[in-house]
C-alpha cells in the first residue's frame, strides 16, 4: 500500500513498517513533505529524519548503537586511509535512494565508481546510492519498518548489508534481500567483494560496550 494511497492513519503507519506514532511527524502533513524539509529540519531543529513516501519519519537512535556505529566507521575509515577505493559516511550522510526516498543508515559506504564525475558531492542530500551499508537496530526499530529499508536498499542498487544487534550480539549479512545469514561472537565478518580485505572482529565489536575507564 502507498502512503499516498491509505485512507486511515492505521494504514499509513502499516505502510512505514509500523513505526511508532511518536516518530512520524505530522508537519508537513504524511504524503505531502520534501526532501527540501528533511534538509530544513535537520538544520533549524538537528532532528535526523528519513523521508518514506512524502512522510517524515524521524530516525531511530540510542547512545550504544552510535557508540558502535561510530567504532565501525572509524574501522572502515582506516582501511579506506590505506585503500582508496571510496568513501564512508555516518547517519548524516543522507542519500536519496529513488524517487524521494531518502534514507541516512547509520554507516555507508560509496566506491568513487559511483560518484558523480568521481568527486564527493556538494549537495546536502545526493542522488546516490551506496554499495555497502549498515544499520545498527535501536530499540524504536520494528520488524516491518527494516524489513522495507532493507528491500529499498537492494531495488535501488546497494550490494552488501549489515544489521547490527547489540542485544543479541549477533550482525545479519544480506547480500539480497532474502539471503541473510546471522553472524555471532567468535566470528570475523569480512567486506567480500564490496570491500575486498576490510575485516571485523564481532567479539572485539561488542566489547567495547563494557569497556571502561579502568580496562583503558
Amino acid at each position: 500500500m502507498s502512503i499516498a494511497l491509505a485512507t486511515t492513519w492505521e494504514d499509513r503507519l502499516t505502510d512505514l513498517g509500523n513505526v511508532p506514532t511518536a516518530r512520524v511527524r505530522s508537519e508537513p502533513a504524511p504524503g505531502a513533505a520534501t526532501v527540501e524539509d528533511v534538509v530544513r529540519l535537520r538544520n533549524s531543529e538537528r532532528r535526523l529524519y528519513e523521508l518514506v513516501d512524502g512522510t517524515l519519519v524521524e530516525k531511530a537512535m540510542g547512545w550504544q548503537e552510535s557508540f558502535l556505529a561510530g567504532i565501525l566507521l572509524q574501522w572502515l575509515n582506516n582501511f579506506l586511509d590505506q585503500h582508496r577505493i571510496g568513501v564512508a559516511t555516518g547517519p548524516d550522510g543522507m542519500t536519496r535512494l529513488f524517487g524521494d526516498t531518502v534514507r541516512a543508515p547509520d554507516l555507508a559506504f560509496v566506491a568513487w565508481e559511483r560518484m558523480p564525475g568521481g568527486r564527493i558531492p556538494k549537495e546536502p542530500v545526493p542522488d546516490l546510492v551506496p554499495n555497502f551499508v549498515i544499520e545498527v537496530l535501536s530499540a524504536g526499530n520494528t520488524y516491518g519498518e527494516m524489513s522495507r529499508k532493507r528491500r529499498e536498499y537492494f531495488h535501488a542498487g546497494v550490494e552488501l548489508l549489515w544489521m547490527v544487534d547489540h542485544r543479541s550480539r549477533t550482525v545479519t549479512v544480506f547480500r539480497t534481500p532474502l539471503d541473510a545469514t546471522v553472524v555471532t561472537e567468535g566470528h570475523n565478518l569480512d567486506g567480500g567483494n564490496v570491500l575486498p580485505g576490510w575485516k571485523v572482529d564481532i567479539a572485539d565489536l561488542f566489547s567495547r560496550l563494557e569497556s571502561n575507564a579502568d580496562t583503558q
